[in-house]
């Protein structure tokens, strides 16, 4: 999904601009609860200092999923591995460890969406639009010791 491509995309660049930070990859079958938590699963069952500092899921579903994997081994989050996720589901506020997140400008969005179709619809020759929209960071729980 190029939406994934480019999270981990900017995700990388973040880890360029930062010294002594890595970023490791871990791909899953699709970005659900399900798959987050074997990743999750995966994380506990190194050891304890073979384990990320943090994780950034590429949606809060698998965000969830990787916190539920974790918490069934006793790791702490945030105070041994920080969580963050992205699309700032509804459901992430109320995580057993209320999950910090990216949120997107959806209703902004929608309403850009939409008034380009109508442009468009009116000017079928008018260009090719491109539109890109300033995300904001929720910190919650998940990121930040209580």
């Amino acid at each position: 999904i190029r939406q994934i491509v480019d999270r981990r995309a900017g995700a990388q660049r973040a880890v360029d601009d930062t010294e002594g930070v890595s970023l490791e990859t871990m791909p899953t079958p699709a970005a659900t609860v399900a798959d987050g938590r074997a990743t999750g699963e995966a994380i506990a069952a190194r050891l304890s200092g073979d384990r990320p500092d943090a994780v950034f899921a590429a949606n809060d579903l698998l965000a969830m999923g990787v916190l539920q994997g974790l918490a069934r081994h006793g790791i702490r989050v945030p105070e041994e591995i920080a969580i963050i996720g992205f699309d700032d589901i509804e459901f992430a506020a109320a995580a057993v460890v209320p999950l910090s997140s990216v949120r997107q400008p959806s209703q902004l969005m929608g309403e850009t969406a939409l008034r380009i179709l109508v442009e468009e619809i009116a000017n079928v020759d008018s260009p090719a639009q491109q539109v890109v929209f300033d995300p904001e960071l929720v910190v919650r729980a998940s990121t930040s010791p209580r």
